[in-house]
């Protein structure tokens, strides 16, 4: 309840100040005008078209960047030596900003859909990976000792203990990972597409199309909202103990 008011108390300030003309309305209309033309303009626009394709890139990049992030993660924590192999070399590329390997992987995988998927999921992978790592890393060494002395199989310790003990360090890494998945969603479509919430919004920028943008921006700002309701969500439900 708490958060609607905030919501709505911050939309209505910005009605306030655009209708008063306390901030320019070319370049911040008011919620209300952007309301309308989502409600009687952006059908015609294309919008769920464009809004159909960003949410099966982020869908499809994510899915795959956290799946493999869990995996790695997982890996590479059970196993120290892979861990001395691979660590050096997530150390080296995790700084980099992924946007900039866009052009590098479109010289890869070419300029189509798959390009976009990769850019978002190698965003994803990193977060979850490095969030997995430190789950695993702050499970007692009790529960380590006593899986050993009964001898328990591998897959039974990842599945019972590991997985379990790591799971909200896991989800702390989806959380921020699906955050990043839609700037890299976004940033992906400014260049090399045809379609999509980014591309909508860079092609409303050129045509000074200002409602159009805005519209775009609150329509990614709602997906990563119900996005991150979802992961909320499944954490409750998943992991009673930890709440």
């Amino acid at each position: 309840m708490k958060f609607t008011l905030s919501i709505f108390a911050g939309f209505l300030f910005w009605e306030v100040l655009a209708r008063f003309g306390i901030i320019d309305a070319r370049f911040f209309p008011a919620p209300t005008a952007v309301l309308s033309y989502l409600a009687f303009e952006s059908i015609a626009d294309g919008l769920p078209r464009h809004v159909g394709v960003s949410v099966w890139r982020i869908a499809a990049g994510y899915t795959l960047g956290a799946s493999l992030g869990v995996a790695m993660g997982v890996a590479m924590g059970m196993a120290p030596r892979l861990r001395s192999i691979f660590y050096p070399w997530v150390a080296v590329t995790y700084p980099l900003p992924k946007i900039a390997l866009f052009p590098l992987i479109m010289l890869v995988f070419g300029i189509g859909e798959f390009s976009k998927i990769v850019v978002i999921a190698v965003g994803s992978f990193f977060l979850v990976l490095i969030n997995t790592l430190q789950g695993i890393d702050g499970l007692a060494k009790i529960y380590h000792d006593v899986a050993n002395v009964y001898r328990v199989k591998f897959w039974s310790k990842v599945g019972h203990m590991v997985l379990p003990g790591a799971a909200p360090s896991i989800f702390t890494g989806l959380k921020l990972a699906l955050g990043y998945s839609f700037v890299m969603m976004v940033a992906s479509e400014f260049s090399g597409a045809d379609s999509g919430l980014g591309y909508l919004i860079w092609q409303s920028w050129e045509t000074f199309s200002i409602k159009a943008m805005y519209a775009g921006i609150f329509v990614v700002g709602l997906l990563g909202l119900v996005g991150s309701y979802t992961l909320d969500w499944a954490e409750r439900r998943l992991l009673p103990w930890y709440r």
